[in-house]
């Protein structure tokens, strides 16, 4: 029997923490103005830089990307202002496989409730849509991003020496994780319980 294929919708997602809506024209102006208060983390850990000048350009490629379905990319919105990115790549609908990256958020709302909450969006939309495999790949010197993925409960598989020339002419490695389908039900346990140890942080706040 063929299996059958992955059927991964673009649609907004949202939670008690956080909403994800398809990125476009209504979220340029307040994720520039986001983007520009983080210039250090552009310059030192990304490939690609979304601040000052890099902005357009890099606008740009979201979107050709986004009409290609190479990447289907979200706003990451909390009080009502996009405050981040996150989204899907690569998307292999015959193959049920896909990346969930080109992630960033403001300063603020790092080691909060923001990125457990959207993990468990995306995790959830992609494995009720068929996914067997989701995978991320982040930079080896990025020893924040490599313990929240590692802290999801994903397993680490390699690294490729290497592996992209970022826009300041670093060369990276990156690092290969990845969470299959028989192992989501125990990554979904823990992030659940995560997000409810926030709830409780707000309702005793």
């Amino acid at each position: 029997m063929t299996p059958q294929k992955m059927q991964l919708a673009h649609a907004p997602l949202e939670n008690r923490f956080v909403r994800l809506e398809p990125m476009g024209e209504a979220h340029r102006e307040d994720f520039r103005a986001a983007c520009n208060e983080d210039e250090v983390t552009w310059q030192t850990l990304y490939p690609f830089s979304y601040a000052g000048e890099h902005f357009d350009p890099s606008w740009a490629r979201v979107q050709r990307d986004r009409e290609a379905g190479t990447f289907l990319p979200f706003a990451v919105v909390v009080d009502g202002r996009c405050r981040g990115i996150s989204g899907y790549l690569t998307p292999e609908a015959t193959n049920a496989t896909v990346e969930i990256g080109g992630t960033w958020y403001h300063p603020d709302l790092r080691g909060g409730a923001v990125n457990p909450a959207a993990k468990r969006l995306l995790l959830g939309h992609a494995f009720d849509a068929g996914a067997r495999r989701v995978q991320f790949k982040v930079d080896a010197i990025n020893a924040r991003s490599r313990a929240a993925v590692t802290k999801l409960g994903a397993v680490q598989e390699g690294i490729l020496r290497q592996d992209r020339l970022c826009w300041t002419g670093r060369i990276r490695d990156t690092v290969y994780f990845s969470i299959l389908r028989d192992e989501w039900p125990e990554v979904r346990e823990r992030l659940e319980a995560r997000l409810a140890a926030f709830e409780r942080e707000l309702a005793d706040a």
